[in-house]
C-alpha cells in the first residue's frame, strides 16, 4: 500500500489490521494482471469474528455499516499483502452480501459503510460499481462480508 494511502487512512484515524487467516481452502487474495480479487472479509480482528447474527434482529444496522467498513480495512490489507506499495488505481467492484432479518430491507445502507470508506481514502479512485445481496446467513454467523475487485498499475 502506498505510503499516500497510509497517510490518508491516519488522516481518518484508521490503520490497517492484520490479515486474518482464511477460514477455509483459499487464499485472501489474488492478483491477475492488473487486477486484485480479494475474497470475502468477514468483520474480523485478530482472526476473531468482532459480531455475529442477523442484521434488523441480532445486529443493529448502524453496526452492520461499521462492520462493513471494518470488512473494507480487511479487504486493504488483504491487497496490500499481494502488492505492497503498488499503485491503486481505482476500486472497481465492491460486492456485499448482510446476513439479514425477515423483513430488513436496507441491506444498502449496511455497504455504503466500506463504499464511504473507499471514496474517503482514495477520492474519484474509489467511486465504484457494486452489488448488494441479502441472505438468510454468512459463513461463522457473521453479519457482513465485503468482497472487493481492485485495479492496480503495473
Amino acid at each position: 500500500m502506498s505510503a499516500h494511502v497510509r497517510d490518508r487512512l491516519a488522516e481518518l484515524g484508521l490503520a490497517l489490521p492484520s490479515v486474518s487467516p482464511p477460514k477455509g481452502v483459499y487464499v485472501p487474495a489474488v492478483r491477475s494482471g492488473r487486477h486484485v480479487q480479494v475474497s470475502g472479509q468477514i468483520p474480523m480482528v485478530d482472526g476473531e469474528l468482532t459480531a455475529v447474527g442477523r442484521v434488523g434482529a441480532e445486529v443493529l444496522p448502524e453496526r452492520a455499516r461499521e462492520l462493513s467498513r471494518q470488512c473494507g480495512l480487511a479487504a486493504l490489507a488483504a491487497l496490500d499483502a499481494v502488492v505492497g506499495p503498488a499503485t491503486l488505481v481505482r476500486v472497481v467492484k465492491v460486492v456485499g452480501y448482510v446476513s439479514s432479518a425477515e423483513g430488513f430491507t436496507r441491506q444498502p445502507a449496511v455497504v455504503d459503510g466500506v463504499s464511504e470508506l473507499f471514496g474517503a481514502v482514495f477520492g474519484d479512485a474509489g467511486r465504484h460499481v457494486r452489488s448488494v445481496v441479502g441472505v438468510g446467513r454468512l459463513p461463522l454467523d457473521a453479519p457482513v462480508e465485503i468482497e472487493v475487485l481492485f485495479e492496480v498499475a503495473d
